[in-house]
C-alpha cells in the first residue's frame, strides 16, 4: 500500500521525546525575543534551537540533561526550549517557579489537564500558534512531518495578544 503524501509518525527508533526543532519552528518566535537577553536552552538535544539562536546573534547557554534544568539553575533572562514531552508538566512547573520569561514548544494538547490548566490560570499564558504543523526532525528521518499540532507556550514575553496565529514559512 502506498503512503505517498501521508504524514506518518516516527517509527519506534530512539525516544519519543526526540523531536528536534527545525529553523522555521523558531523563526515565528524570534520577533518576540529581546536580543539583549541571555537565553537558556535547557533541553537542546541535537542543538537545533541552540545553534539557530547563536546564528541569529543571541547569547545562549545550553544544557541537555533534564535533571539539570529541573534541579539546577543557570543565570539567564529567558528560557527557550522544546522540552521532552514525556515530562512537559515538570518543565512547565519549573519555568513558572523560576519566574523568568519562557517559551516552550509543545503540542496543542498541552493545554489539556487539570494540573497544567491550574498553572496556566494561576500564572497566565500566551500562545503563538503556527498555521500548519512543524516538520520536526525525528529519529526515523529528517523532517518527515508531524501528526500533531504545536504552539509556543509563552509567559513573560508580553505578546501583543494572548493568542497569536502566525504563518509558518
Amino acid at each position: 500500500m502506498e503512503n505517498k503524501g501521508k504524514i506518518l509518525g516516527p517509527q519506534r527508533v530512539g525516544s519519543s521525546d526526540q523531536f528536534q526543532t527545525p529553523p522555521e519552528g523558531l523563526n515565528i518566535l524570534l520577533p518576540f525575543i529581546n536580543k539583549e537577553w541571555d537565553i537558556w536552552e535547557c533541553a537542546w538535544g541535537k542543538g537545533n534551537l541552540y545553534n539557530q539562536l547563536k546564528q541569529e546573534g543571541y547569547n545562549v547557554i545550553g544544557s541537555d540533561e533534564d535533571f539539570d534544568f529541573l534541579t539546577n539553575y543557570k543565570e539567564c533572562d529567558c528560557i527557550i526550549t522544546n522540552p521532552p514531552y514525556s515530562i512537559k508538566d515538570k518543565f512547565i512547573e519549573r519555568c513558572y517557579e523560576l519566574g523568568k520569561p519562557f517559551a516552550l514548544l509543545m503540542p496543542l494538547t498541552a493545554l489539556e489537564g487539570k494540573k497544567r490548566q491550574k498553572c496556566y490560570k494561576e500564572h497566565g499564558l500566551q500562545l503563538i500558534i503556527p498555521n500548519k504543523r512543524i516538520n520536526f526532525e525525528t529519529p526515523s528521518g529528517n523532517g518527515t512531518g508531524s501528526w500533531f499540532c504545536t504552539a509556543w507556550y509563552t509567559w513573560g514575553l508580553n505578546l501583543p495578544k494572548d493568542i497569536l496565529f502566525v504563518d509558518l514559512c
